[in-house]
């Protein structure tokens, strides 16, 4: 396992969380978020837009909803400032 996958199963075990997610594509999508806010809009706007995410997908009830919404961040942050 890498250092990533090590530390994302201590946290998903520490918020007791770590039957909710698929840890791999929770991974996947975050980090592209996280890239394109970097890159679109300022680095310091990713881990506030990540944590943003968050709560959004938790207020949701749909299974699709970090996929979505993670979508529709990355779309806003390509096209700021333009």
């Amino acid at each position: 396992m890498s250092t990533m996958e090590d530390w994302t199963d201590a946290v998903c075990r520490e918020l007791g969380i770590e039957d909710a997610v698929d840890r791999a594509t929770i991974t996947r999508e975050v980090l592209d978020v996280a890239r394109d806010v970097a890159h679109g809009v300022a680095r310091p706007a990713a881990p506030l837009t990540t944590f943003l995410l968050g709560v959004a997908v938790g207020r949701s009830a749909s299974p699709t909803a970090t996929a979505d919404l993670a979508g529709l961040v990355s779309r806003l942050a390509e096209g700021w400032g333009q």
